[in-house]
């Protein structure tokens, strides 16, 4: 058995069914082991960041890693912007990124990088494999790492792979995460029944359905203030699950919701901080005299911590579940309010929301509490490009439950190769698109940092924040990688759409035209 035949052999062994790929030249014994593995389902994007961002998707969903397949250190370096938010998502993954043959590596040939170094930023694992007799226990090992929360990079030389002397290897023992120390919930507890103010801010797996409960017990019982971080990897929410507010993206309404605060109680959760550096503001947002107490890591089992402190400050208290409510359905152009009422008003039961909206969806949390119950994607690391091949590796994760993804304009553009791979598997993601020919997420921050153009000036600095000219067209892009679509401008309009792409099956694409919330 060749050292290929050994990989894959050995990731479905450990659980490892699924592969986004985008092979090149020193991945092809890997491609040619597919066919006789046919329990591994492969999945072709057309550029790395869509597989990478799959398998992101995919491992949030299914709690359990895909593998991506990457091309060397360049097919690599394509993926890592998504690579970096799977990291702070701690989303389990597994990258094999192919390798010049052992004995090619001297002479430097073009495609020649150091991948250690590009794979080392994102990676928790990272193993070269040296011949084809240990391709089947790092394999394993990786995909053992990947289910602690971690990216786990086997790199694979072409000659490992082709090489005979390969052998499966059984699953390695998966590494316990991290548990809390009963010092650490016997010292929250005490400060959250003190008396004093406290700000309880959950993370990580806390933000499924039981930890939210125990968060929702605890802050009951105790007056805390109940937060979750403000880009969560997977939020269940909706009508039956208790509900939590999210942590501020903009400072002052992070300042706003912390002040006062003589404890903050982190459980899965980091300490607060700004998302950039901003002239004569603070980038950290705990407030002055307010302790921290880090009960459990973000990494760590943050759920198992909260069940436990609610027991010691909450015994016999029970969650409030959010209660079941839709807005009325809206009329008239669309605005960013109206389309998040649209939304609101039609997200169906069990859906999958990739939320990449970014300014265009501000209304969306307030306008989904109430939707039947539904799990929420978002983009954890903040590198764009996430939405659509998020909701590609959901899609395949959970095939029977709808997809949405809603996606700004300007980071559509990052990865829109993306639906070229939904239509190709068929996959039900609905795809809003919300074009207001804008990065008005910059023109937000041109202004928070101070450097606004001056008055009568600022012609060219502002063209580099507007993609309007030429405006893109989404329905075009989409029709041409077989993804039906439409473009509306109504309220009506964005409703019946979403009520069309529901009763048909496979992939579809809205475009819808609102205006920019920043001008």
């Amino acid at each position: 058995m060749n050292g290929a035949h050994a990989l894959l052999h050995s990731l479905v062994a450990s659980g490892v069914d699924v592969c986004f790929a985008n092979p090149g030249t020193s991945e092809m014994h890997f491609v040619a082991a597919l066919d006789g593995v046919p329990e591994m389902r492969a999945v072709l994007t057309l550029f790395e960041g869509v597989a990478t961002g799959a398998a992101d998707g995919y491992g949030r969903m299914a709690d359990r890693p895909a593998a991506t397949l990457l091309h060397l250190g360049p097919g690599l370096g394509n993926g890592l912007a998504n690579l970096h938010n799977a990291r702070r998502a701690g989303t389990p993954l597994v990258n094999v990124v192919g390798d010049h043959a052992t004995f090619h590596a001297r002479y430097d040939a073009p495609l020649q990088s150091d991948i250690a170094a590009v794979a080392g930023s994102v990676s928790g694992w990272l193993r070269h494999t040296g011949s084809a007799a240990e391709v089947g226990a790092d394999a394993a090992a990786a995909v053992a790492a990947a289910r602690a929360g971690t990216i786990a990079t086997l790199v694979l030389p072409a000659d490992a792979s082709w090489s005979d002397g390969g052998s499966p290897s059984r699953p390695h023992p998966v590494p316990a995460r991290a548990a809390a120390e009963p010092e650490a919930i016997k010292a929250a507890a005490d400060v959250l029944t003190s008396g004093d103010p406290c700000v309880l801010l959950i993370g990580g797996d806390a933000t499924r359905a039981d930890g939210l409960a125990a968060a929702n017990r605890i802050a009951a019982a105790t007056g805390a203030r109940l937060l979750a971080e403000t880009f969560p990897t997977r939020l269940e929410r909706g009508a039956g699950v208790a509900p939590v507010n999210r942590l501020g993206y903009a400072a002052e309404q992070a300042v706003h919701q912390l002040r006062g605060a003589a404890h903050i109680v982190l459980v899965g959760a980091r300490s607060p901080v700004t998302f950039f550096a901003y002239p004569g503001k603070r980038g950290d947002l705990v407030p002055d005299g307010c302790a921290v107490h880090e009960v459990v890591v973000r990494e760590g089992l943050a759920t198992d911590a909260l069940v436990d402190l609610a027991d010691l400050v909450a015994p016999g208290t029970s969650a409030t579940p959010a209660a079941a409510a839709r807005p009325d359905l809206p009329t008239g152009e669309l605005t960013v309010a109206s389309a998040a009422a649209v939304v609101g008003a039609l997200l169906p039961e069990g859906a999958i929301v990739v939320d990449e909206a970014i300014t265009s969806g501000l209304g969306l949390p307030g306008a989904t509490a109430g939707a039947p119950r539904h799990d929420w994607l978002t983009l954890t690391g903040g590198a764009i490009g996430y939405g659509l091949p998020a909701a590609t590796g959901a899609a395949v994760a959970c095939p029977d439950r709808p997809v949405w993804c809603l996606q700004a304009d300007g980071s559509a553009m990052y990865t829109i190769s993306a639906l070229w791979t939904h239509a190709r598997e068929g996959l039900d993601v609905t795809t809003v698109v919300y074009n207001n020919a804008a990065y008005a997420i910059l023109r937000g921050e041109l202004l928070a940092v101070g450097a606004s153009a001056p008055a009568g000036a600022g012609s060219r600095s502002r063209s580099l924040l507007d993609i309007g000219g030429p405006r893109l067209d989404f329905v075009a892009l989409a029709t041409g990688m077989g993804v039906p679509a439409e473009r509306v401008a109504t309220a009506e309009a964005l409703a019946a759409a979403l009520t069309r792409a529901g009763r048909e099956p496979g992939p579809h694409l809205i475009e819808a035209m609102v205006p920019p919330l920043v001008g």
